[in-house]
């Protein structure tokens, strides 16, 4: 086989990433843009040892699962890897993706049915664009899989409408005042990402410029015309000045309104900065958590630990359910946020700390608390082997285990299985449509405990 030969594929099924996989003379091909029972003509693009990348040259049989998408940008640049499938089958797909990492590790457990967004496209509520110079004009857009080459994009498909009206009404004004984008070969230019939130709840806009300086020709031009625009909250400045592949920098200056927009879970509301973590999808959140909650079966006389706690979002959430909830967090920002968040909605039995979750729920252990249900939703790289000793030393009835990664999930479900921990089933939640990244929600109960 050779780079650019054209050969006939039959597809038989879906990488994790979603591309089709097909096989041809002992090599696993990975197609970008094919779904399984689709033949194609497919350009070889790179050759490993195993396995090869091709792109469709073209349709000889094309799949009844299939949806014509307006924009192959969406699946090229792994924006929305799944767009060009039909919604109830990427359901269905991202079942399998769990059943199929159980199997591995020969874990016989039920996985329940994806649970539909209400929203399978326009859901997300933050947006983080790039910002680049194609042929000596701004654009915003996305990269290119496996590259760094700017497609310029308007629409996202994913994104709330007015964000991306908002991306392209910023884009228009960086125009206007001649601001550079972003080079980040030769490490100059100003402008790298536009960050945008908007809240689900009020319409309120907070626009941030990524810039590699603190400061650039016509600022202060540029600030005055983006508040101009409608619902427009806040403007923030982050400056990263690295030559590095993450987003934001350390270092950020508000330049017009307070810092922060307003947003709801369900019927509570939250104050949210730039750098809050808060989920995307804000009409899938309370489902999740009220899925969450209803699997953890609470009591009135429950004391709750909101591990990785953030700005408060499941914490807050569970309160009202329990007799006292404590909220632990690394990010001294996040705890702020949290404090304020209880305050907001008159909540009083919510506490929030800064520090590691490891280190004090052991301490709280050896001061006599009594833990009923710990709460945890790490970050993709999932929990360490010293969180998952403290979590058991601690001794709870009950672990809720919310994920974005349904990998580490279940090497750390057989971690816990070891130290005395089980779980009946997995269900899987849908946070993320169009693309093939899934949530997913487990109940470990303590073995010997009603």
């Amino acid at each position: 086989m050779e780079k650019n030969q054209i050969v006939e594929l039959e597809i038989t099924d879906l990488s994790y990433e979603a591309m089709g996989v097909a096989h041809y003379e002992g090599l696993t091909i990975f197609v970008n843009n094919a779904l399984p029972g689709e033949i194609v003509q497919a350009k070889i693009l790179k050759i490993k040892k195993n396995f090869a990348f091709a792109k469709v040259e073209k349709f000889l049989q094309k799949s009844s699962d299939r949806m014509d998408v307006p924009l192959r940008q969406w699946v090229q640049t792994g924006l929305a890897a799944l767009a060009h499938m039909k919604y109830e089958r990427q359901l269905e797909f991202k079942k399998k993706q769990v059943v199929n990492l159980l199997e591995k590790v020969h874990l016989n457990k039920k996985v329940n049915d994806c649970l539909a967004s209400p929203e399978s496209t326009a859901y997300r509520n933050k947006a983080q664009v790039p910002v680049r110079m194609v042929n000596g004009q701004l654009e915003v857009g996305f990269f290119r899989k496996h590259s760094h080459d700017l497609v310029p994009m308007t629409d996202f498909l994913t994104t709330d409408k007015k964000i991306d009206a908002a991306v392209v009404a910023v884009r228009d004004i960086l125009r206007k005042f001649n601001v550079p984008a972003y080079d980040e070969i030769k490490h100059n230019g100003e402008v790298r990402y536009l960050e945008i939130r908007r809240s689900k709840a009020n319409g309120q806009l907070m626009i941030v410029l990524v810039c590699l300086h603190k400061s650039f020709n016509n600022l202060d031009a540029v600030v005055q015309a983006i508040k101009s625009l409608d619902n427009v909250a806040c403007v923030i400045l982050n400056h990263n000045p690295h030559k590095t592949n993450v987003i934001l920098g350390e270092k950020e200056y508000i330049l017009a309104g307070n810092g922060e927009i307003v947003d709801k879970i369900g019927d509570l509301s939250f104050k949210i900065s730039s750098q809050s973590f808060f989920q995307i999808n804000s009409l899938q959140t309370p489902r999740l958590y009220n899925l969450a909650i209803q699997k953890a079966q609470l009591t009135a006389d429950d004391v709750v630990i909101d591990a990785y706690s953030g700005i408060g979002t499941i914490g807050l959430s569970v309160a009202k359910h329990v007799k006292k909830v404590l909220g632990v967090e690394i990010v001294r920002d996040a705890v702020k946020d949290a404090k304020k968040n209880a305050i907001l909605n008159g909540i009083n039995n919510a506490e929030y700390f800064e520090g590691k979750a490891e280190e004090l729920m052991p301490q709280w252990a050896n001061e006599g608390l009594k833990t009923d249900v710990i709460f945890v939703d790490p970050p993709r790289k999932g929990l360490t082997d010293t969180f998952i000793k403290a979590a058991v030393a601690t001794s709870p009835k009950k672990i809720v285990y919310i994920s974005c990664n349904p990998a580490t999930m279940i090497r750390d479900l057989q971690v816990f299985q070891a130290a005395g921990y089980d779980f009946d089933c997995i269900d899987p939640v849908d946070m993320f449509p169009q693309t093939p990244h899934v949530e997913t929600i487990v109940l470990l109960s303590k073995l010997g405990s009603k």
